[in-house]
């Protein structure tokens, strides 16, 4: 559908003024500690920008209006599972995580379980979190083709441009500073076309009319197993993932940090349900588009031109944001885990070079996996993929460091963080009828357990 000028100008005014406070949020970073974790000077509102501002993004939005059209509320375990997450985080992790100095969770593997292991963890959870780069690629694309008379190639080259100057100036500062304003507009325009749609739609005895109960108003839409492995994996990925604990450790103070999660808690569900509306109201009147584009399309055909371009500068800000915190997140990991050992005299104006220089080659390798997967890609099933890696890498791992300090053996550690994620990648490529999730944490848990309770016989004996 072609764009009035009304459209043009609210889009280009609003992708304008939020890339500016960006770049200029940018200016603050003077060192690598700058670039990465803010200095630790970050109130709770910009700690639940980067929250919000990574995991809000074109999953949440266009994926989860794709998943509607097609499932109905299955569509919600996405931002649903992320705000359980963000409420877990908030009570349970940020105190212990800021009582250390660390920038990455492979740093705090390693220091539980030794290098091996914080390396491991780094090259696992930098495939799952670069596996999460690619739907958000997909979704802008799927944006600028609504929007523009763009080719799929075309439009991911023109994205991952956008996310690579916005991260390599913008670094968390800019993350923080851009997801806040974008989660303030991403939280309008959902609102207000999840609103509209319901309105459209007749309320809820509209709604009732036209979609029968099973599959479009049950959360376990799929299947119960498809389902609520969906929503685990998304609680057991944002727990695993260095972004969302690189903005707990941007934060002031530990209460800083707690407000901005619970905030984070409240708002991602909502801006869920939204998207919902949206594709429900889709499936029933437009039943024969591309699903990926049932946002968009609904956005340009039912509000006022300057307010629709302005929504569709959001939604496409929010795939860029969520690209940019993931790969900060991987330049963080793979910078400060592997490139500064392997370089352990290298300079902080250098570790700041490594930083941008790995995020250009990230965006490359992801631009190449776009070009090759084609135009059928379900944005969400590559959001769940990723968490899965992400959970099993870390979740037991890192929770027994924490809370089982020196009570599991280095050898079980590395064991758990490598043998966890093998797991999933195995039962997805085996294709078993169990989720591969599942068995990744099953065979982790199994590890920590087994050498919990055997160092424990041990220290009886000896007593």
């Amino acid at each position: 559908m072609e764009l009035s000028t009304l459209h043009l100008i609210g889009l280009i005014l609003t992708i304008v003024v939020v890339f500016g406070i960006g770049i200029y949020s940018g200016r603050k970073i003077k060192s690598a500690a700058d670039f990465s974790v803010s200095s630790r000077g970050a109130g709770s509102i910009l700690v639940m920008g980067t929250l919000l501002g990574t995991l809000v993004g074109g999953a949440s939005t266009v994926g989860t209006a794709q998943m509607a059209y097609l499932y109905g509320f299955s569509a919600w375990w996405f931002t649903l599972g992320g705000g359980i997450a963000c409420v877990l985080i908030g009570l349970f992790l940020a105190g212990p995580m800021r009582k250390t100095t660390f920038e990455t969770i492979p740093q705090f593997l390693a220091a539980g379980y030794g290098t091996p292991a914080g390396v491991i963890a780094t090259l696992f959870v930098s495939l799952g979190m670069f596996i999460n780069v690619i739907p958000q690629i997909f979704s802008s694309s799927a944006m600028l083709t609504s929007m523009f008379s763009l080719s799929v190639r075309a439009a991911a080259f023109y994205t991952v441009i956008m996310i690579t100057l916005y991260v390599v100036f913008g670094g968390l500062w800019g993350t923080g500073m851009m997801g806040l304003s974008k989660i303030l507009l991403t939280c309008i325009g959902m609102l207000s076309v999840g609103v509209l749609a319901y309105l459209y739609m007749g309320r809820a005895a509209g709604l009732r009319e036209v979609f029968p109960p099973y599959p479009w108003f049950s959360l376990f839409g799929r299947g119960v197993n498809t389902d609520l492995a969906a929503g685990f994996s998304l609680l057991v990925g944002v727990l695993s993932s260095q972004i969302y604990f690189q903005a707990l450790f941007a934060g002031r103070d530990l209460q800083a940090a707690r407000r901005g999660a619970f905030l984070s808690a409240v708002l991602a569900p909502a801006i869920g349900l939204g998207g919902i509306m949206v594709g429900l109201y889709m499936r029933a009147n437009f039943p024969g588009i591309n699903p990926a584009q049932a946002l968009p399309l609904f956005v340009i055909q039912h509000l006022p031109p300057w307010f629709a371009g302005v929504v569709l500068a959001t939604l496409l800000l929010a795939s860029i944001g969520t690209a940019a915190g993931l790969t900060l997140g991987i330049s963080t990991m793979l910078t400060r885990d592997i490139i500064s050992k392997m370089l352990p005299r290298v300079q902080d104006r250098q570790v700041l070079c490594w930083f941008r220089l790995v995020i250009v080659g990230v965006m490359l390798l992801a631009l190449v996996i776009v070009y090759a997967a084609g135009e059928n890609m379900l944005i969400l099933q590559w959001s769940y993929l990723s968490q899965g890696i992400r959970g099993a890498t870390v979740c037991f791992p890192l929770l027994a460091a924490i809370f089982l300090k020196n009570k599991i053996s280095s050898r079980a550690g590395i064991l758990a963080v490598l043998l966890g994620p093998v797991s999933v990648i195995a039962g997805g490529l085996l294709r078993l009828p169990v989720n591969s999730l599942y068995i990744g944490l099953l065979v982790s848990l199994v590890i920590l357990v087994a050498d919990y309770l055997a160092n424990r016989k041990k220290a009886i004996a000896s007593l």
